[in-house]
């Protein structure tokens, strides 16, 4: 059965649905998984500044696929993002001039906005925590301005294409009615418990990819969020919805493959992070079935809306639903 592996950006270029996510993949636990996942024929693998593993991404690709010609350059595509720091005059070509050359690469195939704030800088170093250890955020941030130098990347080449990530429809609208290069991408939370039905209708009328971050629902997302920044959140065990397993159950499948399987199919990209061999080809091995409709529908109807969010940046000091840039109290 042929089912289609890829949306296809403005540009004609073709990004595919299911990519290796790598937030809280660190040194010494990446590699592994990066090598097998390749091998098993993921070719999205989606970083960021913020998580630190650029480097490890960028040695492990060039030293084992792209040295040893395994793979060339345009067979990858490869995404980061602006940090929060870099919300700010100058801060686009700064920053994607460091991950560049902690990639390895010359370009990036698609750059995104990380959030839609700022983080105050502290200290000679300009470091974006303060004394006390704490994420604290401008009083607001320039979209515009910020975007017209996101724009001067693609014109230098340094990025192919750019996108953002954590906004909201009135801020990808605000984006849209003030650009050059329109923005062909949104990432976004996006699982069965919170399935953006209206933010993600809004983005494809407008051309605009849609990728699924924590699509599984992140399992341990709350420990890590714990350990480095001190934020207490609850994390759905989506894995074991009744729900999924009786629709698993029916197509002889697991349950992620359900799950990823229902976001692919409404054309939206999915990066699930995984750091176990067999998980991986699982979640790429989801192009073989079609589920069918009444199953569809099912999986549709646990919906929670924003009820269903995991992630609401609130461990930023200061980023609270009276901030003129929050994304999060309106739904979309």
């Amino acid at each position: 059965m042929a089912c289609k592996t890829f949306a296809t950006l403005l540009t004609g270029a073709k990004m595919p649905l299911i990519g290796l996510g790598t937030w809280q993949g660190i040194a010494g636990e990446l590699e592994g998984p990066l090598q097998s996942a390749l091998k098993a024929g993921y070719r999205l693998i989606d970083t960021a500044t913020a998580y630190g593993n650029e480097d490890v991404i960028g040695k492990l690709i060039e030293e084992n696929w792209l040295t040893p010609r395994k793979l060339k350059r345009e067979d990858l595509f490869i995404s980061t993002k602006l940090p929060p720091s870099g919300m700010r005059p100058g801060g686009p070509d700064k920053w994607i001039r460091q991950s560049l050359e902690k990639l390895r690469m010359d370009h990036v195939d698609m750059y995104l906005i990380h959030m839609p704030f700022t983080w105050k800088l502290w200290g000679p170093d300009e470091s974006p925590v303060n004394p006390d250890g704490k994420y604290v955020v401008e009083e607001d941030t320039d979209h515009i301005a910020v975007w017209k130098e996101m724009e001067a990347l693609v014109d230098a080449g340094k990025a192919k294409h750019i996108g953002l990530s954590n906004f909201n429809q009135r801020q990808v609208q605000n984006i849209l009615d003030n650009c050059r290069i329109k923005p062909a991408n949104l990432q976004i939370e996006l699982h069965m418990y919170i399935q953006q039905r209206p933010l993600v209708d809004f983005c494809h009328k407008n051309g605009i990819v849609v990728t699924a971050y924590s699509p599984l629902g992140s399992p341990g997302a709350d420990v890590a969020m714990k350990t480095h920044f001190g934020a207490n959140i609850s994390v759905p065990d989506l894995l074991r919805n009744p729900v999924v397993l009786e629709v698993a159950k029916k197509y002889k499948k697991y349950a992620a493959q359900i799950l990823l399987k229902h976001i692919v199919d409404r054309g939206i990209v999915a990066v699930p992070k995984s750091l176990s061999d067999d998980f991986l080809q699982q979640n790429i091995n989801i192009f073989d079935f079609k589920m069918e409709s009444a199953d569809i529908e099912k999986i549709n109807a646990l919906d929670k809306g924003k009820d269903g969010r995991i992630f609401d940046m609130k461990f930023n000091e200061g980023f609270t639903e009276s901030h003129p840039q929050f994304p999060f109290n309106e739904y979309p």
